[in-house]
C-alpha cells in the first residue's frame, strides 16, 4: 500500500520534473554562451580592450542566473533572493564592484555548473522515460521491424526470450525514471545554496537599509515638527495674541466707552474660539483623536466622507492595529486622497485595508489619467519615507491614461 502511494505520487510529480529539467537544459545552453561572452571579454581585456566591456558583461549574465532563481523559488517554494551591488560612477569604480561583489562570483559559479551539468540532466530526464516505454513495447512490435533494428541496450532483439528482456529492462530504468523529481530538487536546491546570498551580505545589506530609513525618519521627523511649529506660529499664537490685545484694548474703553468695550470682547471670543479650531487641528495632525476613540476603520470612514471624489471602502479585514501603524495608516491614506485630488481627474477612488495580525496593507486605486511619480519633497516621496519609517514600503503603479495603484505595507511588530 505504501509502495503504491508512493509510486502513484512520484508519476504525479513526474511531468513537472521533466519540465523542469527540460528547461534547464536550455538555460544550460544559454548559461555556456553567456560563459564564451565573459571568457572573450576576459581575454580581450588582457590587452586591454575589453576592460570596459566588464561591467556590461556582468550586466548580461544577469537575466540568464536570473531565469534560474526564478525557476528554483518556483520549484522549491520559496524566494532565491538576488542581492547585487549597485555598479554606478566611472569605470574603475564599477570594476572594483565587479570584482569585490561576492553575488559576481555566485552567478559565474552558477553558470560552470549549470552549463556543464544542465544539458546532460536534459537528456537523460527525455531519454530515460521513453527508453522506460520502449522496453515495455518492444515485445508487440519486434517482429513488425526489420531484423536487427531493436536492441536493449546493445543485445540485439531477435527471438522472444530478448524480447521479455525488454520488460525486464524497464523495471530498473523505471525505478530511474521515478527520481527525476528528486533530480529536479537538487538542480533547484544546487541554484538555491550557489545564488543566496550569504548571512553576511544579508545582514549588512539590512543595517544599510535601516540606516537609510533611520536617516529618512528623522528627516520626516524634523520636517513634522518644523510644520507643527509653523502652524502654531501663524495660526494659534498669532490668533491668542491678538485676544490678548483686543481684551486689553477692551479693558482701557470698559469706563470711556462701554459698547466699543463690549464689541471688543465679542470680537477676542470669536478669535479665541478660531484659535481653539486650529488647535485642534493641529492636535489632529499630530495623532487624530478618532483612531484612538474609534479605529481606524471609523477614521477612514471620516475621510472618505470627506473626499469631494466617491471613495469606495473594504475595511473588512482590518482591526486594531499598534498606534504607530494605524496613524502612518490614516496620514498615507489621506495625503493619498489629497494627492488624487488635486492631480488625477479620477471619477472614483477606492481603499482597501487587509493583511495579516503581522502586517498591514493599504491599497489606494483611482480611476484618473494616471502618470504619478515620486518628486523630492512632495507627497509620494512623503509616503515612501512613512512606511520605510516603520520598516515597510510603498508600491506604485501608474501609466499613462490610468489606474494609479498604490500600495503600502506596514508591518506590526513580532
Amino acid at each position: 500500500m505504501r509502495r503504491s502511494r508512493y509510486i502513484r505520487d512520484r508519476l504525479r510529480r513526474l511531468p513537472q520534473a521533466i519540465g523542469y529539467l527540460v528547461i534547464g537544459g536550455a538555460t544550460s545552453v544559454l548559461s555556456l554562451f553567456a560563459l564564451i561572452g565573459l571568457l572573450v571579454v576576459v581575454a580581450l581585456s588582457l590587452i586591454g580592450v575589453g576592460i570596459p566591456a566588464i561591467p556590461e558583461a556582468i550586466r548580461v549574465i544577469r537575466p540568464v542566473v536570473g531565469v534560474e532563481r526564478r525557476r528554483a523559488a518556483r520549484r522549491l517554494g520559496e524566494p532565491v533572493e538576488a542581492v547585487y551591488r549597485p555598479m554606478e560612477g566611472r569605470l574603475p569604480r564599477q570594476l572594483a564592484t565587479v570584482f569585490t561583489d561576492p553575488a559576481n562570483r555566485r552567478d559565474i559559479g552558477w553558470l560552470l555548473l549549470h552549463a556543464v551539468t544542465g544539458i546532460y540532466v536534459a537528456v537523460l530526464a527525455v531519454a530515460l522515460p521513453v527508453s522506460a516505454i520502449n522496453q515495455l513495447v518492444i515485445p508487440a512490435y519486434w517482429r513488425l521491424v526489420p531484423e536487427g533494428t531493436v536492441n536493449n541496450f546493445g543485445i540485439a532483439v531477435d527471438s522472444w526470450p530478448t524480447a521479455l528482456l525488454g520488460m525486464l529492462i524497464a523495471v530498473p530504468v523505471g525505478a530511474v525514471v521515478l527520481q527525476l523529481p528528486v533530480i529536479a530538487g537538487w538542480q533547484a536546491t544546487a541554484a538555491r545554496i550557489l545564488l543566496s546570498p550569504s548571512d553576511d551580505v544579508l545582514l549588512a545589506d539590512r543595517v544599510a537599509a535601516l540606516t537609510a530609513t533611520r536617516a529618512a525618519a528623522l528627516d520626516a521627523h524634523g520636517a513634522e515638527l518644523r510644520r507643527i511649529e509653523r502652524d502654531l506660529h501663524d495660526g494659534a499664537q498669532a490668533r491668542i495674541a491678538a485676544v490678548i490685545m483686543q481684551l486689553g484694548l477692551a479693558d482701557q474703553l470698559r469706563e470711556q466707552d462701554p459698547e466699543a468695550a463690549q464689541g471688543l470682547v465679542r470680537k477676542a471670543q470669536d478669535t479665541a474660539t478660531a484659535a481653539l479650531a486650529e488647535l485642534r487641528d493641529v492636535v489632529r495632525s499630530v495623532y487624530p483623536p478618532v483612531l484612538s476613540d474609534r479605529g481606524l476603520a471609523s477614521a477612514i470612514s471620516a475621510l472618505a466622507a470627506r473626499s469631494p471624489i466617491p471613495v469606495t471602502l473594504d475595511l473588512s479585514q482590518v482591526g486594531r492595529r499598534p498606534a504607530a501603524v494605524e496613524a502612518a495608516a490614516y496620514f498615507v491614506i489621506a495625503e493619498a486622497l489629497t494627492n488624487a485630488t488635486k492631480h488625477s481627474g479620477a471619477k472614483s477612488i477606492s481603499i482597501v485595508l487587509g493583511g495579516t495580525p503581522r502586517s498591514l496593507t493599504v491599497e489606494i486605486g483611482d480611476d484618473g489619467v494616471g502618470g504619478a511619480a515620486e518628486a523630492y519633497g512632495g507627497g509620494l516621496a512623503g509616503i515612501r519615507r512613512r512606511a520605510e519609517a516603520l520598516d515597510g514600503r510603498m508600491e506604485l503603479t501608474s501609466p499613462d491614461g490610468g489606474p494609479t495603484v498604490l500600495r503600502v505595507e506596514l508591518p506590526c511588530g513580532s
